[in-house]
């Protein structure tokens, strides 16, 4: 590691960053909005995007800091293990394709910004409803403190901030003014402004991964050698070796099609796809999307690559800012680590709009002002991004970074609970509303009671994601086993419900609303109330 700061990798940093806080503010201007004071405008960019913006939007999205650093670390610390994060990424775009034309078409025929919007309206229940806003901001909260810890690892890297005795605000005094600057354009632009920082921000990834995967190589004797250097480091740590053993199998593919199953239940996810103008940029999205999962599986590599070039770090976290340190020119590196710190700023931006979104149309207007206005609720929603965003740096700076890392990890089993009453209710509504309400609740009691009971060498709770699956005796992912009892309970439980005739609730969809294009007529901007049913 070198000693003191990196003085022109900062200034390279800082350059982009000030290029993008430009950007940010200008993006009010981008696309004007007729009328500013709406959700649809603030929260989803007037639903005004097209192919390009929103491949660049769902890939700045979904492709962040955390997966910039912690994919590769992974790699770094387990082997071949980590690589779960390709096959899901894979496994995700077929899925989506079937399920998020269908959900587009029904939020623009009827004004939904959220999934709870849905939700509610397809099952008439405000109870179902909060269910699924509450997980989705519980779960999106450590998401956006994740993406601090990879602004962190950059700036420790390059030396800002002084050493551990240097005093807090001293040293954290650099991330303040990143997000200080975050939560002005984001609450000044809303969704305009990731949007257009996305194009900085993987156009930047793209280049760094496309040098590094050819200079780094060079520089270490080539992808032999560095395959042998992980593997000799596996084996002899007592690891086993590069490729996981057998009993580990169940936890890779659990976990990966957890994971993929999750992905876009999460509600930045949902943001970034119902910003598209129309239902066939996102069939478009989902054939080309999964270009970004060529570039994690060459980002991974990065993990190997770290091992060769003897990078020791006692924080996995850093392994690859530290890699990109040791390996790059100066002036590269400071691009590189401006690629990772601008990749945190725009899901970031994103995650606190999608859960201020949340709250003020599915707690605020649904239970403390039901009259609210559009001007209200835009209100609202600009003050509680403010505080997510709080909230999250907060986090970040008072507790310890695993604590982050773990309740992600639990925010991801939680989301997956919501996948019956999204999912399920785009294609049916055969599945009682009580039901998917019971059905949620079991899989996130026992996915977060079961998560506590995991232990790591370093954590006595929480330690982990994954534990042994009852019934089967193989260790597999906890979210997907929370995943299969919920749904169990549920068909169960929508049989009982159905035979006894209990109240099913309003549903204000049409068949003709799932398949619903931008030119279709009657395309309301407004939240119809339920009806009786509630």
């Amino acid at each position: 590691m070198k000693d003191g700061v990196n003085g022109v990798a900062l200034a390279v940093f800082i350059f982009f960053f000030l290029a993008v806080t430009v950007m940010g503010f200008w993006a009010a201007r981008w696309r004007k909005a007729e009328n500013e004071n709406s959700l649809d405008e603030w929260g989803l960019g007037g639903r005004s995007f097209g192919t390009w913006v929103t491949w660049f939007l769902l890939g700045g999205d979904l492709y962040t800091a955390y997966t910039f650093v912690a994919v590769p670390a992974a790699i770094y610390a387990a082997g071949a293990a980590g690589f779960f994060a390709v096959p899901y990424t894979i496994l995700v775009y077929p899925l989506i394709f079937t399920f998020l034309p269908r959900l587009w078409s029904v939020s623009h025929k009827h004004g939904y910004v959220t999934t709870s919007d849905f939700v509610r309206g397809r099952f008439g229940s405000k109870g179902l409803s909060l269910a699924v806003a509450v997980t989705g901001i519980l779960a999106t909260m450590p998401y956006i403190a994740l993406q601090l810890v990879g602004i962190q690892a950059v700036l420790d890297v390059m030396g800002v901030g002084g050493g551990e005795s240097t005093h807090w605000f001293i040293k954290d005094l650099p991330l303040l003014i990143a997000f200080g600057v975050l939560a002005a354009y984001t609450y000044s632009s809303g969704l305009r402004a990731p949007a257009l920082i996305a194009f900085v921000k993987d156009t930047l990834i793209y280049i760094v991964i496309a040098v590094a995967i050819i200079y780094i190589p060079i520089k270490l004797g080539g992808f032999d050698a560095i395959f042998s250097a992980a593997n000799e480091k596996f084996t002899s740590s007592g690891k086993g070796s590069l490729v996981p053993a057998e009993a580990g199998q169940w936890t890779y593919a659990t976990l990966a099609l957890g994971s993929a199953l999750a992905l876009f239940m999460y509600p930045h996810s949902i943001t970034a796809t119902l910003s598209s103008k129309s239902r066939e940029v996102i069939r478009r999205n989902t054939t080309i999307l999964p270009l970004y999962s060529l570039m994690l599986g060459l980002l991974a590599l990065l993990g190997f690559m770290a091992i060769a070039a003897g990078v020791k770090v006692a924080n996995g976290q850093l392994a690859i800012p530290q890699l990109f340190e040791n390996m790059f020119p100066d002036w590269f590196a400071g691009v590189a680590f401006a690629a990772i710190g601008i990749g945190a700023l725009v899901p970031a931006a994103i995650m606190s709009i999608a859960a201020a979104n949340l709250f003020t149309r599915n707690i605020y207007k649904d239970f403390l002002k039901p009259d609210a206005t559009p001007e209200q609720e835009t209100k609202v929603s600009k003050l509680v991004s403010l505080l997510v965003k709080v909230g999250a740096l907060a986090f970040v700076l008072t507790m310890d970074k695993t604590v982050a890392i773990n309740f992600q990890l639990l925010g991801g089993i939680w989301i997956l609970q919501t996948f019956p009453a999204l999912v399920g209710g785009l294609f049916t509504r055969w599945f009682h509303r009580w039901a998917l309400l019971a059905g949620w609740a079991v899989g996130m009691i026992y996915g977060t009671a079961a998560a506590y009971g995991v232990a790591s060498p370093t954590q006595k709770h929480f330690g982990g994601s994954s534990a042994e699956i009852p019934g089967i005796g193989e260790i597999g992912y906890i979210g997907l086993t929370a995943f299969i009892l919920n749904v169990v309970v549920t068909v169960v439980l929508t049989f009982v419900l159905k035979a006894v005739k209990a109240p099913e609730g309003v549903d204000e969809t049409a068949p003709s609303d799932y398949t619903a294009d931008a030119g279709d007529q009657g395309v309301r901007t407004d939240l119809p109330k339920v009806g009786a049913g509630h």
